[in-house]
C-alpha cells in the first residue's frame, strides 16, 4: 500500500517535507565533497565515446567540475583558461546540490597573495593575470555580488601588464577558439572588467586601460564569428566596442547556426576565419552539436536580452539536458587541432551557466548593468 499523507495542515506539510528529505537522502548517505587530496594526481582523458547519461544530473556535473579542476591544479599547479577559470564562473550555480571544497577559489587568490607578492608578473605573462582576474570577478558575482579585495587587486594588476597597443600576450597553441590569438585574451579581459561588481570599470585604474583596449580592438578586427560573439558579449557593458546594431547582427548570426537537434557546434563559429584549417586535413565539423557551442550561445543570448522562454533557447536547453555524459561532463571535440578535447571542461561550465541563465539552476546573477562609456 502506498504512502498516504496526513491532512493539509501546517504540521502535515512539515511531515511531508521531512518524508521527502528522508527519501532523497537515505540513512547513512551524505554528499561527499571532492577535495584536492581525494582527486587523482593525473587527469583522465576526455573520450568522445563516453556514453550519454540516462538523465541530467546537476550533482554529477558538480562532481565532474570539481574533479577536473582540482586534478588540473594538483597535476599542473597553474590556472588555465580551459579548466579552472570557467570552473570559477559556473561552480557556484551548483552549490545548492553539492558544496565544493573552496580549494580552487583559494588557489586563484594565492596568485595575488603569494606568487605575485614574491615576483610580480611581467608584460609577457599577461595571460595569467587575465585568467586569474576573470575567474575571481565571475566568482564574486556568483557568490557575494561584490568585488573582493583579491579580485580588485588582480584587475588593477591587469593594466600593468597591458601592452602599448592595448593587447596582452596570450598563448598561441593553434588551439582555436581559446588558445590561438591575442584577440580572445583581449575580449576576455574586457568581459572580466565589464562584469566586475561595484563599478570597477568606472574606476580611475581602469579608464586609461580600457581606452587602450578599445584601440586594440579597432586596429585588430575580428576574424571569425567566435571573435564577434565575444565582442558582442563584452560590449554589452563597455561602450565603444560594438554598437547595438552590431550586437544584434552577431546574435542573430549565432542563433541561425542552431542545428536540427537543438544544439550548436563550436566549429560552426570558425568557418569564416580565413586560413584556419585542421592539421589533419579534415574539414571543420560544423554539424555536431557540443557543450561549448550550445552553452556559449545560450549564455550570450540571455545576457543580450533574449528571454529564457525563446523557443530556440528552450531547444538548446533540452539538448543540454539530453546530452550530458555519464561522468557529468558535456563533450566538445577540439574543433581545429588536437588539444585533448580540453575545451569540454569549458563547455561543461558554459552548459551549467546556460542552464542557470534559463532558470534550470538557481541564482543567475548576470543582469546587464549600465555600460561604461568611452571617453
Amino acid at each position: 500500500m502506498g504512502f498516504k499523507p496526513p491532512p493539509r495542515t501546517i504540521a502535515g506539510a512539515i511531515f511531508v517535507s521531512l518524508v521527502s528529505l528522508a527519501l532523497a537522502f537515505p540513512k547513512g548517505a551524505q554528499a561527499e565533497i571532492v577535495t584536492l587530496e581525494s582527486v587523482p594526481a593525473k587527469r583522465d582523458s576526455i573520450d568522445a565515446n563516453e556514453p550519454i547519461a540516462e538523465s541530467f544530473s546537476a550533482k554529477q556535473a558538480a562532481t565532474y567540475l570539481d574533479r577536473a579542476s582540482l586534478t588540473w591544479q594538483k597535476e599542473k599547479k597553474c590556472v588555465t583558461c580551459h579548466t579552472n577559470m570557467p570552473y570559477m564562473f559556473a561552480r557556484p550555480a551548483l552549490s545548492s546540490v553539492q558544496k565544493d571544497s573552496g580549494e580552487v577559489r583559494a588557489f586563484f587568490e594565492r596568485y595575488r597573495t603569494e606568487r605575485w607578492q614574491k615576483k610580480a608578473p611581467t608584460e609577457g605573462q599577461g595571460f595569467w593575470v587575465i585568467v586569474v582576474g576573470a575567474g575571481l570577478t565571475f566568482n564574486d558575482l556568483q557568490t557575494t555580488g561584490h568585488l573582493s579585495p583579491a579580485a580588485r587587486d588582480v584587475l588593477d594588476l591587469l593594466w600593468t601588464v597591458q601592452r602599448t597597443d592595448g593587447g596582452w600576450d596570450w598563448p598561441d597553441c593553434d588551439y582555436a577558439p581559446m588558445e590561438i590569438d591575442d584577440h580572445y585574451g583581449v575580449t576576455l579581459a574586457a568581459l572580466a572588467v565589464g562584469i566586475a561588481a561595484d563599478g570597477y570599470a568606472e574606476s580611475e585604474a581602469s579608464r586609461a586601460g580600457l581606452d587602450k583596449l578599445r584601440t586594440y580592438l579597432k586596429n585588430n578586427p575580428p576574424k571569425s564569428l567566435h571573435h564577434r560573439a565575444m565582442i558582442a558579449w563584452c560590449s554589452k557593458r563597455l561602450e565603444g566596442i560594438a554598437t547595438e546594431d552590431e550586437r544584434q547582427r552577431t546574435l542573430e548570426e549565432l542563433l541561425a547556426k542552431q542545428l536540427p537537434d537543438g544544439g550548436w557546434s563550436t566549429a560552426g563559429f570558425l568557418t569564416d576565419w580565413k586560413g584556419l584549417e585542421r592539421n589533419d586535413g579534415e574539414p571543420l565539423d560544423t554539424q555536431t552539436s557540443d557543450g561549448y557551442g550550445t552553452g556559449l550561445v545560450i549564455v550570450i543570448s540571455r545576457d543580450l536580452g533574449i528571454p529564457a522562454s525563446d523557443p530556440r533557447l528552450q531547444r538548446g536547453i533540452q539538448w543540454l539536458k539530453s546530452n550530458q555524459r555519464e561522468s557529468g561532463k558535456w563533450f566538445t571535440r577540439s574543433p581545429v587541432n588536437d588539444a585533448g578535447n580540453l575545451i569540454s571542461n569549458t563547455g561543461t561550465a558554459y552548459a551549467i551557466l546556460a542552464l542557470q541563465s534559463c532558470g534550470e539552476l538557481p541564482g543567475w546573477p548576470f543582469q546587464p548593468p549600465n555600460r561604461t562609456t568611452a571617453k
